[in-house]
């Protein structure tokens, strides 16, 4: 019997890149998945698996990242956000560079992200259904909100923050979602190790009103740490298989550089394309 195999990809803001060249050649290649689910970055760069738009991820940073409606100190210091809301989550989808919805709803795989609920501090996971409907792209935008550099979001009942606070690399959730074997795509290098937030202080201040927000943030890097041991331990029994950067990538959460951006990109695509063969040799261990 044919084990369900989900796609599992981390945050990262713009090392996403790195990931979304990763999908680029599954596209190429023509590795499907039967599930996805996307933290941040991993939502946002990820969902153009779903749309099968190879390469639009990093054309539209390369075109936009020197537009300050993109991401910018004014746009954070002007609306709140540092990425652009209205610019990246709708401006950019619905107008400039379109994002292929009709192929989304083709392609009828399961697509979910997860947010961080501010009055609790636990993920909220959501199927996003409709790529071009406005409260599910506002989802999205709570999916990849970072604290501090971004408003807290209201979708549904909720109010949020970005999904990797309280769950960075969700594969325990897809593992109970009934996904057996997974594709687990990371954007740290193998024996990387969180730290602690050393933003806390201004957290404290900026986030006095959501004291369960405020944990979940403290205790961030214990939680990413297991997570990761997890991940390994999956490996390590055969039920993931694991792609990693060989080293750390040369970007930060908010790289301006076009060029770092082409790196981390051709990075990606020389990883995917050299774990190709250990990958089809667990694809084709899905059905024993």
């Amino acid at each position: 019997m044919k084990q369900k195999l989900g796609l599992v990809l981390e945050g990262g803001a713009m090392r996403g890149l790195f990931t979304s060249a990763i999908l680029d050649v599954f596209l190429d290649e023509g590795i499907t998945v039967d599930g996805m689910i996307g933290i941040s970055a991993g939502a946002t760069f990820g969902c153009n698996f779903l749309t099968k738009q190879r390469g639009r991820a990093l054309r539209y940073c390369l075109k936009y990242v020197k537009d300050p409606r993109f991401c910018s100190v004014p746009s954070l210091l002007l609306t709140g956000d540092m990425f652009g809301a209205e610019f990246c989550y709708h401006t950019i989808p619905e107008q400039l560079d379109p994002i292929d919805n009709e192929t989304f709803l083709a392609n009828g795989v399961p697509f979910y992200i997860a947010c961080t609920d501010v009055h609790t501090g636990r993920a909220v996971y959501h199927q996003c259904r409709d790529m071009l409907d406005r409260e599910e792209l506002e989802w999205v935008r709570a999916c990849a909100s970072m604290p501090l550099a971004s408003r807290i979001v209201k979708a549904g009942n909720y109010e949020m923050l970005d999904g990797g606070i309280a769950d960075s690399i969700p594969l325990k959730y897809f593992e109970y979602k009934g996904y057996q074997r997974n594709i687990v795509i990371l954007t740290q290098p193998k024996g990387y190790v969180k730290q602690p937030n050393s933003t806390m202080p201004l957290a404290r201040t900026v986030y006095r009103k959501y004291p369960a927000l405020l944990r979940a943030m403290e205790r961030r890097h214990i939680m990413y740490n297991k997570q990761v041991a997890h991940v390994c331990e999956a490996e390590e029994n055969g039920t993931a298989f694991v792609i990693r950067p060989p080293e750390k990538l040369p970007v930060s959460h908010v790289t301006h550089d076009p060029e770092k951006l082409r790196a981390v990109y051709a990075i990606g695509r020389e990883t995917g394309l050299s774990v190709l063969p250990a990958l089809r040799a667990f694809l084709a261990g899905q059905s024993e």
